[in-house]
Order: C-alpha cells, then sequence, then structure tokens
C-alpha cells in the first residue's frame, strides 16, 4: 500500500482537508482521513507543503490526435472531410499514445481526457476517453464511455461551401443533422422489430451502426455550437429526436443562460481564449462562464486542443472574470466526470474511485 501523507487534500466534494493522508492500494483510493496511521516501513510520499487534487478531467480535447508536432499541417487526423456526416468514424483509431503532448499534460496534473473527431462535419465521428498512461490507444481506453460527435454552425459551412456543397447554409448543417439522425432511427426501429419477430431482418449499415445507441439514448452526442442561434438549434433537434446531449463551446451562451437553465441543459465551455477568427466567436467573453453559473447552468470548462495542459491557467482567468472558485474547481473534476458518465470513479478524492491524484 502507498501512501500519501501531510498533505493538503482538495477533496471536490467534502472540502479541503489539512494534514491528510491518503491510503492508496490497488490502483484505487483505499482510504482518506486526517486520522489514518501510516505504518514506518510503508511505501509513503511526504507531501507537506503541497496541494493534492483529484486528477484533472478534460471532457473535449483532441490530445493524441491533434498532435503536437504534425507532419501535414493541412490534413488533421481528427476530421475525415470526404463528407460531411461521418458517423462511422472512431477517434480511437487516430490516437497516437506517444505524442508528446500527452506527457506534458499529464505534468500539469490531468489523468483523464475525452478527445473528440473534430468539428468540420456535421458528425464526425464517435469519441473516446482515455486515461493519460498506456503503450496503444487500447491499453488507455476506457470501456463504454464513447461519445457521438456533432456540429453546428460555420466550421461545416465553411469546410463544405467553399467546395459549393451542402453544408452551406446554418439550415443546411441541421437538415443534414436531421436526416441522418432520421435514418439511424428508421434502421435502429427495422431491427427493434426484426428482435421483436415482428420484421425481416435489415441489411447491416456499416455507417448508420454507431448511431443506433445515439437514437435511443443510450449514447450520450456532444453538440459543437458557439451562437445563441446554433446553440437554440441544437437544443431544439435534440429535443425532437430525444437525444442525450452536451452542448459544447456556448460561446454566446451569455445571451440566453435563461434558456440555458430552463433546459437544464450542460454546457462545455472552451477554448476560452479565442481569437476572433471567424463571426461565431466575435462575441467571446471571459466572463460567460461566470454569468452561465449564475444562471444556474451546470458548466465544465475544456481546452479542446492537442495539449490541455495550459487549462489550469483559464480556469484562473474565469476566477477573477467572476467564475466562483468551488465551481471553477469543480468544471475540471467532478463535473467533467459526470459529463463522462464517470463520476463514481473519478473527478473527486473519496474512497474507492480511481486512484488518479494531481
Amino acid at each position: 500500500m502507498l501512501y500519501i501523507k501531510n498533505c493538503k487534500a482538495n477533496t471536490i466534494t467534502n472540502g479541503t482537508l489539512e494534514n491528510c493522508v491518503i491510503a492508496i492500494e490497488g490502483g484505487r483510493i483505499a482510504d482518506i482521513g486526517q486520522d489514518i496511521a501510516v505504518p514506518g516501513d510503508a511505501e509513503q510520499i511526504d507531501a507537506a507543503g503541497c496541494y493534492v487534487m483529484p486528477g484533472l478531467v478534460d471532457c473535449h480535447s483532441h490530445i493524441g490526435a491533434l498532435q503536437l508536432k504534425m507532419t501535414n499541417p493541412g490534413v488533421s487526423e481528427t476530421n475525415e472531410h470526404h463528407a460531411p456526416a461521418t458517423p462511422q468514424m472512431r477517434i480511437l483509431d487516430s490516437i497516437n499514445p506517444h505524442d508528446e503532448g500527452i506527457a506534458l499534460t499529464r505534468a500539469a496534473g490531468f489523468t483523464t481526457c475525452c478527445i473528440l473527431p473534430g468539428s468540420l462535419n456535421v458528425c464526425g465521428g464517435i469519441g473516446a476517453v482515455v486515461k493519460l498512461r498506456g503503450r496503444t490507444a487500447d491499453e488507455m481506453f476506457i470501456p463504454g464511455t464513447e461519445q457521438t460527435k456533432f456540429a453546428l454552425g460555420e466550421n461545416p459551412k465553411r469546410c463544405y461551401g467553399l467546395r459549393d456543397k451542402a453544408p452551406i447554409t446554418r439550415m443546411g448543417n441541421a437538415a443534414i443533422m436531421r436526416e441522418l439522425l432520421t435514418e439511424a432511427r428508421d434502421y435502429s426501429e427495422a431491427w427493434l422489430d426484426y428482435e421483436r419477430g415482428a420484421g425481416p431482418k435489415p441489411k447491416r449499415d456499416f455507417r448508420l451502426d454507431p448511431l443506433v445507441p445515439t437514437v435511443r439514448g443510450e449514447r450520450r452526442c456532444r453538440i459543437h455550437c458557439h451562437r445563441a442561434d446554433d446553440i437554440a438549434t441544437a437544443i431544439r433537434i435534440a429535443k425532437e429526436f430525444h437525444l442525450d446531449y452536451i452542448l459544447e463551446h456556448v460561446t454566446e451562451g451569455f445571451k440566453i443562460a435563461g434558456v440555458l437553465a430552463e433546459e437544464h441543459a450542460t454546457c462545455v465551455l472552451g477554448p476560452l481564449l479565442l481569437y476572433p477568427g471567424k463571426m461565431e466567436v466575435w462575441n467571446i467573453r471571459l466572463d460567460n462562464p461566470a454569468i452561465l453559473e449564475r444562471a444556474g447552468v451546470n458548466i465544465c470548462l475544456s481546452a479542446d486542443d492537442a495539449e490541455p495542459r495550459f487549462l489550469p491557467l483559464t480556469v484562473g482567468l474565469m476566477i477573477a472574470n467572476g467564475l466562483d472558485e468551488r465551481a471553477a474547481f469543480e468544471s475540471v473534476t467532478i463535473r467533467p466526470a459526470g459529463v463522462l458518465g464517470l463520476q463514481d470513479r473519478i473527478g473527486s478524492l473519496e474512497k474507492g474511485k480511481d486512484a488518479d491524484i494531481a
């Protein structure tokens, strides 16, 4: 058993403990508290003068896929942009576990990241949640954490519209998303009919198979939307198809904070230090997280980058711009753990959880 002793432990869920001891066994937290005896011959880390936290979680990143050093900057491993809807793509097949951004990010205190396909496609494929260790992507991957990526706004329009190919407009984005979800829903219902003995066996469709759990509400989807109108469209379509959804970026969320609160939306905000390189982020504001948090919206903060190691700096800037400190710490720990369905394993220092400790 390994003991971390004499630390100031920010548990996230149970306050901050002075002179805390954390006992670790078998990759899990065996015990945590201020009155735990440490055997003299036990393996131990004296963390006197140090803060200890749960490993940080970035629930929207491109680490290991959008690599820190790229050999061909014109071709990103996160966007298979031969067609505007590519739900059959799996980001797991693009992850390079030896990319140096992973080690740098781990050294910054991150232990878990959700790696998503990019946003040039209305549907970019299936994301994966990984621990930042392992020799292969399979060793890093946490089974059962797949999530589907959709995108509205300017990225799909720019990618395909400049080729005079749909989607050219925002209504084109929405139409392609609806069409794809309708195909997937019909395909899912055909399989349900077959399983009930009420219809013939459908022909397998490799493109639609990954969307079956999505349209059944069994797989969460992540919808890229910066501008207020795109955010509203994402909610509209998600409600039409009864999707389990999370809103990504939400740059203009401050304009409709009340709506987001009424919808009980969860918003993953970031990157938060963008320059105004495209119209949908012209209105970026550093107090957007604080405004949404005060309105009662569940928020997380993300880097949306090849190396999330600078996200803690952003968290500090959000606090300086009005975000409550408790919410800020939760936004990179227990809240993103909830977005990933892993709140029982990561995101706080609690007995029985994974020993992901920074």
